[in-house]
């Protein structure tokens, strides 16, 4: 999957379970990734410092220190490693708890191994795509501004604080200000992969980004249309 002078992208996997780790490592190595794994989130962090890898895959439930408190030590110290969060937990508020952690994706036990290998590249895509983008003008819709290039939103004068996939999904919607974007549309262009009618992920992002978006009582910029999709737009009258 890498050419000859291309470094093997890396992979950091926390899981305490011995042999749902022991697989995924075999299983990633054998795509050709630089894998290291750890048991617990306080061997993650330590792991992180002493190297960044290119995509973290997190376990929610984990001795000493949890996959969620790592996820928000990493935000609040202002990396934007890319996480996927794993966990047997499918309940939304366990979803929107993982998003609100700052993970960018979230795939419940038990899954598919080639889902969760699509989501793996899909990370790593948008994370080579912002290296390469250019800067970017100020993107509106009504008193919501987007920075592109220094990746901050702002609702009037209050910034939002918004994880990675919130960011790039609220960005895709304002670029598309007025147009309703189907499904199948926005899980392409965000996670460069269509989960199926089925998968949940994208109105779980939906709903948290309309918590920050409207925090302060604002009115709702993000609506949904039915049957179709999403669109972003400024209500008038």
């Amino acid at each position: 999957m890498n050419g000859a002078a291309t470094a093997p992208a890396s992979v950091l996997i926390a899981e305490d379970d011995r042999a749902a780790r022991e697989s995924l490592s075999r299983a990633l190595q054998l795509e050709g990734y630089d894998v290291r794994s750890v048991t617990n989130g306080a061997e993650a962090l330590d792991e992180i410092r002493r190297g960044e890898p290119g995509v973290l895959l997190l376990d929610v439930s984990m001795p000493m220190v949890d996959g969620l408190t790592v996820a928000r030590v990493l935000r609040s110290e202002g990396s934007r490693l890319p996480i996927l969060m794993l966990t047997a937990r499918t309940e939304t508020s366990d979803r929107v708890a993982g998003l609100d952690a700052g993970a960018d994706d979230y795939l419940p036990k038990p899954y598919q191994l080639d889902e969760l290998l699509a989501r793996v590249r899909a990370l790593l895509r948008r994370v080579q795509f912002d290296a390469s983008e250019p800067a970017q003008p100020e993107l509106r819709v009504g008193d919501l501004r987007l920075d592109p290039s220094a990746r901050r939103a702002f609702r009037g004068s209050r910034e939002l604080e918004l994880s990675k996939t919130e960011f790039d999904l609220l960005q895709l919607l304002v670029e598309n200000a007025g147009i309703v974007l189907d499904h199948a549309t926005i899980y392409e262009r965000i996670w460069h992969y269509d989960f199926g009618p089925d998968s949940k992920n994208l109105a779980v992002y939906i709903g948290y980004i309309r918590r920050k978006t409207e925090g302060d009582g604002e009115p709702r910029l993000v609506h949904t249309v039915r049957g179709v999709g999403y669109t972003a737009r400024e209500e008038v009258g």
